[in-house]
Order: structure tokens, then sequence, then C-alpha cells
């Protein structure tokens, strides 16, 4: 663990988010709406005529932040504890109104020092940071200074992807959470569901907790595939504290 890591961490936010399709069924669309996933649908299909278009926006409406919702977001620091060991503590915020939801996300950075804040996600950068900052901007709400990214030159934007940082410059391929963690011998999170379950869980289930559930423990993987991919110890399991949202 370098004193460099130890600076930092009072300032690094590590995130995941549960998105899902904005309404249960493609039916409950507006016309308008429809016409432009019919639009959507035909580069996602690809001449595969075999899955309607009301089935796709079920399975992958969630993906697009025009059609889809967050429903989560799991947050998580590192600390040190009373006996300066490495420790980590996960919480998050789930809910069915995503401009409160939102709210809460953006009061929460802004405790940070938006120069210094250090956000860290999964694909963050193609996926988590830009989703939020839309669907931000869809409800009207300020996106914070921390995420405002736009212009900004690479080296002055701080936060960090893990797979980014695995890629080493290669845009040609996508590894997910789970693969990268299997690789470098992380424990896994889908013991209980993976994400391509969460949209049925949300509409059909109407269990947020279990959505919740399942997105801090993807907080946790990411912590420790961060410290592994940076040679670092991982968080002891015993120093690995969960809230319940």
């Amino acid at each position: 663990m370098t004193d460099d890591f130890r600076r930092r961490a009072k300032n690094f936010l590590l995130l995941d988010i549960e998105t899902v399709s904005a309404f249960a069924s493609y039916n409950q669309l507006p016309e308008r709406m429809q016409k432009l996933w019919d639009k959507k649908a035909l580069t996602i299909k690809k001449g595969d005529e075999s899955v309607s278009n009301a089935e796709h926006f079920y399975d992958r409406g969630a993906i697009y932040a025009e059609f889809g919702k967050i429903v989560c977001i799991a947050f998580g620091a590192y600390y040190w504890n009373d006996r300066d060991e490495l420790a980590f503590k996960v919480s998050s915020f789930s809910g069915d109104d995503e401009v409160q939801l939102l709210s809460q996300f953006k009061a929460l950075i802004e405790k940070y020092p938006a120069e210094q804040l250090i956000l860290c996600a999964h694909n963050g950068k193609e996926f988590d940071f830009p989703f939020l900052c839309r669907r931000m901007l869809i409800h009207c709400i300020e996106i914070p200074k921390a995420l405002q990214m736009t212009g900004k030159k690479p080296w002055e934007i701080l936060h960090q992807d893990t797979m980014d940082l695995w890629k080493f410059g290669d845009y040609k391929s996508y590894t997910s959470l789970d693969l990268l963690a299997a690789v470098l011998n992380v424990p896994g999170s889908k013991n209980e569901m993976s994400g391509d379950q969460v949209t049925k869980v949300y509409y059909e289930e109407n269990d947020l907790a279990k959505i919740a559930r399942y997105c801090r423990e993807d907080v946790v993987v990411l912590a420790q595939l961060y410290l592994r991919l940076n040679c670092f110890q991982q968080v002891a399991a015993e120093n690995i504290i969960r809230v319940e949202s």
C-alpha cells in the first residue's frame, strides 16, 4: 500500500448503478417513444426478426439512458480502522423515484472537493458516468461539478475505470466485472442474481432490496478488483462493512 493511495483514498468513491427499462412494457411507452424504439431496435437486432421490438425493449431498454432509468446507486469508500487496517464501507440509495435517487447521490458527491474527488466504476466512462449525467439532465437536476467532464482534457479527469485499466489502450473488447474478477482471483458477487435479471426482479418480483444487495456486492467486488489491479493487498472480509439501504 503506497502513501499516495492512502492520501487519495479520502476522496475516492467507488460506485455502481442498476438500471431498468423506464416502463414495465413496450406497450406502456408513449407512442412517439415506441416509434423511436422501433428504430433503435433495428440496429440492435441486426436483421434478427425472431425477437419482437417489445421483447427487445424489456431486455435491452435498461442500458440506454433515453429508454431506461436508475433504480439503485451503490457506493463505497476505503478507510483505515482503529487497528490501522485497510477497511471498506459500502451503502446504497434505491427507490422508484429517480429524481429523489439522483438528488441523494448529487448531495453525496458534493460533500467532496470537486477538484479532488475520484469516482471509480467498472465501465464507468462508457456507462455509469454518462448514464447518471443524462438522467440528471432529463430531470433538470444540475450536474455536479465532479461529473462535468465535457471539454476537459484526459489528464484533467481524475475518475478511474477498472475496465479501462485492464484494456491498456485496447478499445476493441469488453471485459465484464465478473470475468475480470475471476481472471484475477477476486471473489465474485453473482450468488443471488445477475445483471440481466434486474428489470425482471424490479417489475415482476418488485424486490428493490434484492437489487440493492446485488448492487452493493458489485461495489465490494469493484473495490477488491481495484486493489488487485494495483497489486495491493485486498480488504479482509471482516473489515468490509455493509450498510443496508
